[in-house]
């Protein structure tokens, strides 16, 4: 056997952002905008996978948002959030996509996704994207 390592080219199958589901998106009416209210949802099973490895990516994702006339309808977003599970993403692009895919549809007056993923290699990852109209 030869005394030279031979590199691990283990892998898995990952899914492109085509996967990534801003169809199942909906928006529902905001009875009171000009009120200033900040919404903030808390989705601590958020999982992606690396683009590279395909080994699973762990994290608490939290959008906080002042709605100017819609807001984001919760089933959808769930669906939406679950499609990012297989998608090969950087952590860092996570919080750009949703917060896009988000402003897109609600046009907020500020939009905040953080993301805090569970350490890989010993290293954790928090990232922030913002939004302000």
């Amino acid at each position: 056997m030869s005394q030279e390592k031979e590199k691990d080219v283990r892998r898995w199958d990952v899914d492109t952002y085509e996967a990534i589901d801003t169809e199942t998106l909906e928006a529902i009416p905001f009875e009171y905008p000009g009120s200033a209210t900040e919404v903030a949802y808390i989705y601590p099973e958020f999982t992606s996978v690396c683009p590279w490895t395909g080994l699973p990516d762990f994290g608490e994702l939290t959008i906080t948002y002042i709605p100017r006339d819609m807001l984001v309808e919760l089933k959808s977003l769930k669906y939406y959030l679950n499609s990012f599970r297989n998608v090969g993403i950087l952590q860092e692009h996570v919080v750009n996509r949703v917060k896009e895919d988000l402003v897109k549809l609600l046009n907020p007056v500020t939009l905040t996704v953080k993301a805090d993923f569970r350490p890989r290699g010993g290293i954790g990852t928090c990232v922030q994207a913002d939004f302000h109209s």
